[in-house]
């Protein structure tokens, strides 16, 4: 049996209609830096990831919850742009601060040896070691959107460098 592509126009329908420029343009960002798109159906609805053909490793995933469209950035280099990090605002903070903490930052020994390592980050006076796959984790909603995009363009501008 032949497996069909699922498009991202398909995945778009799943969207909803208020939330479509943000992820037409964070398509469109990715796609002219070289990402490629990777489309599947999981239970919970679509799932997007963007991969570089270079580093084999993944920028931010579109998922599917019962809240609706979140996102998941990759924030490999925050490091690199603690001053944006910094302003992120309470509303998001509070998520970050429900994400796993990184085992192999605090015990490497406790954690599967092929994980990759998470994120060690300040935002204010607060110290945060999260599991990269939850630490950035948001809900696509009018007042994450352009706190969003900027993180989007900083981790990107930095993978690129």
């Amino acid at each position: 049996m032949e497996k069909t592509e699922i498009t991202f126009e398909s995945f778009l329908l799943e969207v909803d209609k208020e939330y479509h420029d943000f992820v037409g343009k964070v398509n469109q960002i990715l796609l002219d830096e070289g990402h490629k798109h990777k489309i599947e159906l999981k239970a919970s609805g679509y799932f997007v990831s963007y991969i570089h053909p270079k580093t084999k490793r993944s920028i931010l995933n579109f998922l599917f919850r019962k809240k609706g469209l979140l996102i998941r950035i990759y924030a490999d280099n925050c490091s690199k742009y603690p001053e944006f990090i910094n302003t992120i605002p309470e509303s998001m903070e509070k998520e970050i601060i429900k994400a796993s903490v990184c085992k192999r930052l605090i015990d490497p020994q406790t954690c599967n040896p092929k994980c990759v390592t998470g994120y060690d980050f300040h935002i204010g006076n607060n110290r945060y070691q999260k599991c990269r796959n939850s630490s950035f984790q948001f809900e696509v909603n009018n007042n994450s959107i352009p706190i969003l995009l900027d993180f989007i363009i900083h981790e990107s501008k930095e993978r690129c460098n």
